[in-house]
């Protein structure tokens, strides 16, 4: 058995290795807000816009106040490793997200906003991470260790086969990170009211994915061109001779 490659395939580009080609990469992250952050986002009246190109869809009750949220963005590269006949796929990225804006009020000092884009998931690690871009001098964050994952479903790995391969996987159970909760907290400038909403979220929610590449069978050189390449060396050989006398 070969040994395992690592690949990264970036959207619009392919990758070659161990006698195969992939491309077309294409897909999709949603993450879908918990019943217990949109609690916590409506208790602090914090409204929530897409950060492009990621696609944000919200639902709202009579009252003004949210019922659904998701975050749909799209995946801009795939890593993995290959061993001739295995795919693993270790990690996925995306672009775009949510913000997350907070007027002043009983949860918040001043209010604030909060960017969460270009998240990155590591699968093997079971954590997510992402840059954060927040107001009250948090400024920009970049790789940001934001949650853990709690369970993952779906398949990450695949036998090499020509055609499409799709894999579809949902991440439950996203837990934050102490430090990404006190960046949360000052993007927002919540209050100790406000703190104590946020901390009520012990599952921020879910990230559904549904990812496709397409695999062919890497071309082999025809004889011919492999002989046209022996007589492009020999020639180049003779005039490198030449110019030697």
């Amino acid at each position: 058995m070969a040994n395992a490659a690592s690949l990264t395939l970036n959207a619009g580009g392919s990758v070659t290795d161990q006698g195969w080609t992939v491309s077309n990469l294409t897909g999709s992250g949603t993450l879908t807000f918990s019943t217990t952050l949109i609690g916590a986002l409506n208790a602090g009246g914090v409204q929530v816009a897409q950060v492009d190109p990621a696609v944000v869809t919200s639902t709202k009750r009579t009252n003004g106040k949210y019922s659904t949220i998701s975050a749909a963005a799209p995946v801009t590269s795939l890593s993995g490793s290959f061993d001739g006949t295995t795919v693993s796929v270790l990690g996925v990225s995306t672009a775009g997200g949510a913000l997350q804006t907070a007027e002043a009020d009983d949860f918040t000092t001043t209010g604030g906003s909060l960017a969460i884009t270009n998240l990155r998931v590591d699968l093997t690690a079971k954590k997510v991470y992402a840059t954060l871009v927040g107001a009250n001098g948090v400024g920009t964050v970049n790789d940001l260790y934001l949650w853990d994952i709690t369970t993952i479903s779906g398949a990450t790995t695949f036998t090499a086969t020509e055609g499409t391969i799709t894999s579809v996987n949902e991440l439950t159970g996203l837990k934050i990170n102490a430090n990404a909760f006190s960046l949360f907290s000052q993007a927002l400038g919540l209050t100790q009211a406000g703190n104590d909403a946020l901390a009520t979220v012990t599952d921020f929610g879910k990230i559904s994915s549904s990812i496709s590449v397409t695999a062919a069978v890497a071309a082999v050189p025809e004889p011919s061109t492999y002989a046209l390449m022996g007589v492009g060396l020999v020639g180049i050989a003779a005039a490198a001779r030449r110019r030697a006398k």
